[in-house]
C-alpha cells in the first residue's frame, strides 16, 4: 500500500464519518434535548416528559423545513413512532423497561415522546439513504417483510411463547446472503454485505442505549437504584429489530435490484431498468449532483467496504 492511498484511505474514512454524522443529526439532537432536561428545576408547571413530547413534535418540524427529511421521510418516521409506541406499551407492561417520571400525555406508563426514539433510527436510515446514494443488489422484500414482522412480533409474544429469536436471526442472515447495500463516499461506490450493516447498526443502537438511559430517557430494572451499562444482550436484540425499520424505509425507497425470484439473465428488473441513451445526460446530471463527480473525472468501480 502507497502512501498516497492511505491518504486516500484516511480521507475517504474522515468523509464517510461526516456523512454519518449528519445522517444521525436528528437522534443526536433528541438525546442532547433529554440530557439537557435533566438540568431543568423540579418544580417546573409542566412535566419533564410532557417538555420532551413538546421539544419532539417541534424537532420533528424544524427537520422538515431545514431539508434534513422530504415529505416520505416524514411518513416514514411517523410511521416508525407509532410502531414504537405500540411497542413500548407492550414491553413497560411486562416490566422490561419503565419511565418512572409522572406526566399528562402517559398512556400506561409510557409518555408519548417515547415514540421518538424509534422516530430517530427511522431518520437516520432515510437520511444515509439519501446522503450516501444508497442502492441494494440481492434483496429480497417480500421474505424480509415477513421475517421483518416475525421479529417485531417475536419481541412480544416471547413473554408468553417459546423465544424463537435465534431461529429468526438464522432465517435472515439466510435470506440476507447475498444481499449488498451500495453506498457512495466522496467520488467512490463501495458496498457493505447487508447483514453486517444490520451487525453495526445493532452495536451503535446498544451504545446509543447506553447514553439515552444515562440521561433519563427511560430505566431498565436494575437501573432504578442508579445507572448501570445496558446488557450486552440488547446489542443483539437492535441488531433484528433494525430489520422493521429498514424493510419500512426500503419499501418507501422502490430499491432496485430485489429478488425474491430468479430474474432470467440479461432481463431487467423492476426499479433496475437501463436508461435509453437519450436519457444518459441527464441520469449524467443527475448522479454528479449526488456523489459530486466532475465531468470528465473517473469513478471509481465499486469496491468491497472493510
Amino acid at each position: 500500500m502507497t502512501f498516497q492511498q492511505i491518504i486516500h484511505g484516511c480521507a475517504q474514512f474522515w468523509r464517510f464519518g461526516l456523512a454519518q454524522v449528519r445522517a444521525v443529526s436528528f437522534a443526536v439532537v433528541l438525546v442532547g434535548g433529554i440530557g439537557a432536561s435533566r438540568l431543568l428545576p423540579a418544580d417546573l408547571p409542566v412535566a419533564r416528559y410532557d417538555l420532551l413530547l413538546i421539544f419532539g413534535v417541534a424537532l420533528t418540524v424544524v427537520a422538515r423545513k431545514v431539508g434534513w427529511d422530504g415529505p416520505r421521510d416524514t411518513a416514514v418516521i411517523m410511521g416508525c413512532h407509532l410502531v414504537g409506541l405500540l411497542f413500548e406499551l407492550v414491553k413497560v407492561r411486562m416490566g422490561s423497561w419503565s419511565y418512572p417520571e409522572e406526566a399528562v400525555f402517559k398512556i400506561a406508563g409510557v409518555p408519548l415522546y417515547g415514540g421518538f426514539l424509534y422516530s430517530a433510527v427511522g431518520s437516520y436510515c432515510c437520511r444515509a439513504w439519501k446522503i450516501m446514494d444508497l442502492s441494494l443488489s440481492g434483496y429480497r422484500p417480500r421474505t424480509m417483510a415477513v421475517l421483518a414482522a416475525a421479529v417485531y412480533v417475536n419481541f412480544f409474544t416471547h413473554h408468553w411463547l417459546p423465544d424463537i429469536r435465534i431461529l429468526l436471526a438464522v432465517l435472515l442472515l439466510a435470506a440476507m446472503a447475498g444481499t449488498w447495500v451500495h453506498f457512495t463516499v466522496g467520488r467512490s461506490r463501495y458496498r457493505l454485505p447487508l447483514a453486517l450493516a444490520f451487525a453495526l447498526i445493532g452495536f451503535f443502537l446498544w451504545v446509543a442505549e447506553n447514553a439515552a438511559t444515562y440521561v433519563g430517557a427511560w430505566s431498565y430494572p436494575h437501573q432504578l437504584d442508579g445507572w448501570q451499562p445496558v446488557p450486552l444482550d440488547k446489542f443483539g436484540a437492535w441488531a433484528l429489530l433494525i430489520s422493521v425499520t429498514f424493510v419500512l424505509v426500503a419499501r418507501t425507497r422502490g430499491t432496485a435490484g430485489t429478488s425474491d425470484r430468479a430474474t432470467p439473465e440479461g432481463a431487467a428488473r423492476p426499479g433496475n431498468v437501463r436508461p435509453s441513451a437519450r436519457a444518459w445526460p441527464a441520469v449524467a446530471r443527475s448522479r454528479r449532483a449526488r456523489t459530486g463527480l466532475v465531468p470528465g473525472e473517473p469513478d471509481d468501480r465499486d469496491a468491497v467496504a472493510g
